[in-house]
C-alpha cells in the first residue's frame, strides 16, 4: 500500500495508514471477546456459552473466504480497495454491535443482529489482515521479518487495548463506548486512506503457481496455522470467562486477564522483533510452541478467586503465542515463494478455522461432553504439542 514515488518507495502516510490499521484492526476484533462478560451477563444480553460461542462462527467462516479470495481480488481490484473495504465492513460491524444494545429486551433479535455484527467482522479481518501483512513485506523487504512482526505487534497493541477499554467503558456506565470508538478509528482511516496510491509492491507481483499445484511444504505451514489459531483463541476468547465464571474472579479482574494476555502477545512481538539480529527467527519459532504448551498444563491448576496466579498464567500465553502468526507469514513467503503473494491469506484462512473451533467448540464440550472450562484447557495442550512438533518440521531447512 503506497503513495508512490517512480520508485516504489511507499509514503510515509501510506506506511501510517497500513500499520495504523494494525493497531484499529486489533481493537475491533477483540472487541466481542472483550465484551464477553457483557453477552453472557444475565442483566445485559444474557446469552449461554453456547450461544456466546456461536457468534464467532460466522465470523471464522467469512473471515476464511474473504481472506482465500483477498489475493484476487487485490490483483483485479487493487489492493487499495480492498483495504478500503476492510474498514468499512469495521464500521459497520461496530454498528451493528452498538444497534444491537437497544434490542436487549428481545434476545432473539438482539442476538440476530450481534451475529450479523460478528459476520462484518469476520469480512473485515479477513480482507484487511492479510493485505496489511503483504504491504509490509513488500515495504521493507530486506527486512521482512521485522517489519510483520512491527505490524502484527501494533495489531497486538489494539487487541490488549480492547478489553481495557471495555473495562474503562463499563465502569463508567456505557460499555458500547469501545464500538464507538473503533468506528471512530476505522472511519478516520477510511478517509485518511482515500487519497493514497495503493501497491504492495512486488509482493503483488510475485510469481504464482502456473500448474496450480502447492508446494509440498504448505500443508506443514497450514496445519500449523490451525493449531497456532486453536491455541491462541481457547486464551484470546475464553481466558475472562475462565477466571469470572469457574475461577470466581470479580469481572474486573477477568477483563484484566485478557488485557494481561495481549499486553504479552503485543510485548513479546516487540522483544523478538527488537532482538532479531542477537536470536535467530527459527529458534524463537520452535521456542514459543513450548511456552504455550507449559501454559495449557498450568491454566487448569489455578486456584479459586487467586487473581495473581491467573494473571501470571496468561501473561505466560500471551508470551507463548505473541510472534507465531507474523512468523509463520515471513517463513511461508520466503520458503514458498511460488505462492508468496498468497502466503498471508492463507494463513490466516487456516488461523481462523482454528479460530472458529475453539470459540464455537467449548459450549458443546462443556454441555455434550460434561467437561469443565478447566478440563478444555488442560486439553489444548494437545494441539500445542502438535504446533511444536511442526514448528521443528517446518524449519529444518530455514
Amino acid at each position: 500500500m503506497a503513495d508512490s514515488s517512480q520508485n516504489g518507495t511507499p509514503s510515509r502516510a501510506a506506511v501510517g495508514a497500513v500499520f495504523g490499521a494494525g493497531v484499529a484492526q486489533g481493537i475491533a476484533l477483540v472487541t466481542f471477546p472483550a465484551a464477553g462478560a457483557i453477552f453472557t451477563s444475565p442483566q445485559h444480553y444474557g446469552l449461554s456459552s453456547t450461544q456466546y460461542g456461536m457468534l464467532f462462527v460466522p465470523q471464522a467462516i467469512m473471515a476464511i473466504v474473504s481472506s482465500l479470495l483477498g489475493p484476487t481480488l487485490a490483483r483485479s481490484l487493487g489492493a487499495k480497495n480492498v483495504f478500503l473495504a476492510g474498514m468499512l465492513a469495521n464500521l459497520l460491524s461496530m454498528g451493528l454491535l452498538i444497534a444491537s444494545q437497544f434490542l436487549m429486551a428481545n434476545q432473539t433479535a438482539a442476538y440476530a443482529v450481534l451475529l450479523l455484527a460478528t459476520t462484518c467482522m469476520g469480512l473485515a479481518f479477513g480482507l484487511t489482515v492479510p493485505v496489511i501483512n503483504t504491504c509490509a513485506a513488500a515495504f521493507f523487504p530486506s527486512t521482512a521479518d521485522r517489519a510483520l512482526l512491527t505490524l502484527n505487534t501494533l495489531l497486538g497493541l489494539g487487541t490488549a487495548l480492547a478489553p481495557a477499554f471495555v473495562a474503562v467503558f463499563t465502569g463508567l456506565g456505557f460499555w458500547w463506548g469501545l464500538p464507538v470508538l473503533v468506528a471512530a478509528l476505522c472511519g478516520g482511516l477510511l478517509v485518511f486512506s482515500l487519497p493514497l496510491k495503493i501497491s504492495t509492491g512486488a509482493a503483488s507481483s510475485a510469481p504464482h503457481s502456473r500448474s496450480g499445484g502447492l508446494p509440498p511444504l504448505f500443508p506443514a505451514f497450514a496445519a500449523a496455522a490451525f493449531l497456532y489459531g486453536i491455541c491462541e483463541t481457547m486464551n484470546g476468547n475464553w481466558a475472562s470467562i475462565l477466571m469470572s465464571n469457574t475461577l470466581g474472579n470479580t469481572p474486573a479482574t477477568a477483563s484484566l486477564a485478557l488485557t494481561v494476555f495481549w499486553a504479552t502477545v503485543t510485548g513479546g512481538r516487540l522483544l523478538f522483533a527488537s532482538i532479531d539480529r542477537w536470536v535467530p527467527e527459527r529458534g524463537v519459532f520452535r521456542f514459543l510452541p513450548v511456552v504455550i504448551t507449559i501454559s495449557f498444563f498450568l491454566t487448569p491448576l489455578l486456584p479459586a478467586k487467586a487473581a495473581l496466579p491467573g494473571l501470571a498464567a496468561f501473561a505466560l500465553a500471551g508470551l507463548g503465542c505473541s510472534a507465531m502468526l507474523p512468523l509463520l507469514i515471513s517463513f511461508g513467503q520466503k520458503q514458498m515463494p511460488s505462492i508468496a503473494a498468497s502466503v498471508a491469506g492463507g494463513m490466516i484462512a487456516f488461523y481462523q478455522l482454528g479460530y472458529g473451533i475453539a470459540a464455537f467448540g467449548v459450549g458443546p464440550l462443556e454441555n455434550m461432553a460434561s467437561l469443565s472450562l478447566n478440563h478444555i484447557f488442560a486439553a489444548t495442550a494437545v494441539p500445542a504439542i502438535g504446533l511444536a512438533v511442526l514448528a521443528f518440521v517446518m524449519t529444518r531447512r530455514d
